[in-house]
């Protein structure tokens, strides 16, 4: 068929497909502007009921001894091939077994697996990563630097650095995002997964249309796609929305130190410490709107009954994604959003019945 006759056949479908995305970025950019105000009258609040800590995050010089805790493991640096950029990560357990890799979400870091790394250390290679932009590994700043497929990158690159074919891939929020997105474009390199409180992106898009409750649920990511404005809204008072997030008593994770908030702010804290993390939200909405997938990567998913930031409905939408026998949900009652800290005794029973065939 002719070039110019199949350009004129796509051509309909091409002007509805832009027109679709310009209503979406219309919408978005009004729901940010809405969430900017909103989020900058509790930052204004919380520097009016604080007042000496003033407008701006306080940078930490020194970092928290619990971040240099020798029984997590040791802190190693690898260089990715295809970036040529430093991934921070600390390992344990290496020899004891396969490779048991961990993905944090945001406002997090390698820390937020402490509980996982002592305790799986035994029988596997453990290695919770600082993703790209987070904690010591590299941060550029250009949003286009924290695209899904360079994300998805990262990952194979520090998969097959550590000297692995495949892995078992246990990931939380945004790290569950990428997660998703890699057992999909990468199968081969995930044998297993444990994902905890978050869906595959295509699906929490269609939820979202059809329940706009989660909209509400998750109005930060509104605000985290204007340049600048997040991060010195999350800095004012001291990082305090930060804080408020991390040891809310009925949101945040409950029973955190005051030791180990700081090991999370310690590096949000440092210059552009916040550019990077939210840079992963800046680039949420580049492919919409996103095709329905296929899963079929053997998953454990765990979800919090209480979780305020994502749906509970959403557990059924993964299900009716998945190929037949692979997905075990659990729906877990009087939990959060924050279960590899908040009850890990729980996430690890479910994690060592879920991998007990390939321990054997």
């Amino acid at each position: 068929m002719p070039e110019l006759v199949v350009t004129a056949l796509l051509a309909p479908s091409r002007l509805t497909l832009k027109l679709l995305r310009a209503f979406m970025w219309s919408l978005v950019f009004a729901a940010a502007l809405v969430a900017a105000a909103v989020y900058g009258c509790i930052a204004f609040t919380h520097v009016l009921c604080r007042p000496r800590r003033g407008c701006c995050g306080r940078p930490r010089s020194t970092p928290p001894a619990c971040l240099s805790d020798p029984t997590l493991g040791e802190h190693c640096f690898l260089t990715l091939k295809s970036s040529g950029l430093r991934l921070h990560y600390v390992s344990a357990g290496h020899g004891n077994g396969p490779l048991m890799l961990f993905l944090h979400g945001f406002p997090e870091n390698w820390f937020s697996w402490r509980y996982q790394l002592w305790e799986f250390q035994s029988r596997f290679h453990v290695v919770a990563v600082d993703l790209r932009g987070y904690g010591s590994s590299d941060a550029p700043q250009d949003v286009d630097c924290y695209t899904m497929d360079l994300l998805m990158t990262d990952i194979q690159d520090v998969i097959l650095g550590l000297g692995y074919s495949k892995c078992i891939l246990v990931a939380h929020d945004w790290g569950a995002l990428l997660a998703w997105n890699f057992s999909i474009y990468y199968p081969s390199l995930v044998e297993r997964m444990v994902i905890v409180s978050a869906a595959p992106m295509s699906v929490y898009q269609d939820y979202s249309i059809r329940h706009i409750g989660q909209f509400f649920r998750s109005n930060y990511v509104f605000l985290f796609q204007l340049p600048w404005l997040p991060e010195k809204l999350l800095s004012m008072s001291d990082f305090q929305i930060l804080k408020t997030t991390l040891t809310h008593r009925k949101r945040g994770i409950p029973h955190l130190t005051p030791n180990e908030l700081e090991a999370f702010l310690y590096d949000f804290s440092q210059p552009g410490g916040l550019t990077g993390p939210l840079n992963y939200y800046r680039n949420l909405f580049r492919n919409f709107p996103l095709e329905p997938q296929e899963l079929a990567t053997p998953t454990l998913l765990l979800w919090g009954a209480k979780d305020t930031y994502f749906d509970q409905g959403l557990v059924g939408a993964i299900s009716s994604r998945f190929v037949p026998g692979r997905l075990e949900a659990h729906i877990l009652p009087g939990m959060g959003h924050w279960i590899p800290q908040s009850n890990p005794r729980e996430m690890h029973e479910y994690m060592w019945a879920f991998l007990r065939d390939l321990l054997d």
